[in-house]
């Protein structure tokens, strides 16, 4: 037996030009967490609905931590959340999410991502969500996913555009105490086909498709 027999996942593998995503072991985490202590954003700026990046370094480190290991233990196949390392030449650089809740039903994941800050501007982030949505569409059979960025995060949007999402509405958060609205964003199995930028496998699936509540 083999930690593969019990836990698939850890087999998984997507592969860009210039990243490989897959399930982080300890020695990830520790450079994922890492990277997060160094700096996410722009610190002027809060991207995220849950401003985890708000707290200080350490705590950083230690909220990514814990939400792995959060995902890894409440993991069930019609309530799941995948959090990947994005890996460049052996370097961690970011993290890609991935999830979904009664994906057997509604097929529908949604996605976030985050990379370090001594790797922004250089198109990781578009090859990044490249790789779960080829495991989504091409792995999965999803028929939709969804995303969204803050009106001022023009990068995300623009990562969103090159992919073919289309406005799915907007929501109102309250963001470092002042209202800010998230512009909700969806992407169809179909717009996807017409719209792949970047070329991407994917190994170890098959074993892991009863986990995601594929039969």
């Amino acid at each position: 037996m083999t930690l593969l027999t019990h836990w698939p996942l850890a087999g998984l593998r997507l592969t860009t030009p210039r990243l490989e995503l897959r399930l982080p072991d300890l020695d990830d985490l520790a450079a994922l967490a890492s990277l997060a202590a160094e700096g996410v954003h722009d610190p002027a700026v809060q991207p995220f609905t849950a401003a985890w990046t708000d707290a200080p370094p350490e705590e950083r480190a230690r909220n990514v931590l814990q939400y792995h290991w959060r995902c890894w233990g409440e993991w069930q196949p019609d309530d799941w959340e995948l959090g990947l390392v994005a890996v460049r030449d052996g370097l961690v650089v970011g993290a890609q999410g991935i999830g979904a809740r009664g994906f057997a039903v509604l097929r529908e994941v949604t996605t976030g991502s985050w990379v370090g800050s001594a790797h922004h501007g250089q198109g990781l982030g578009t090859e990044m969500r490249a790789a779960v949505l080829h495991l989504a569409f091409a792995g999965l059979g999803a028929q939709h996913a969804v995303s969204g960025a803050f009106s001022d995060n023009a990068a995300s949007q623009a990562v969103s555009r090159k992919f073919g999402y289309r406005e799915d509405g907007v929501e109102r958060h309250v963001v470092r105490g002042a209202p800010a609205v998230l512009r909700r964003l969806r992407l169809t199995a179909e717009q996807w086909r017409s719209h792949q930028p970047v070329p991407v496998t994917c190994e170890g699936l098959r074993a892991c498709l009863p986990w995601f509540g594929v039969q």
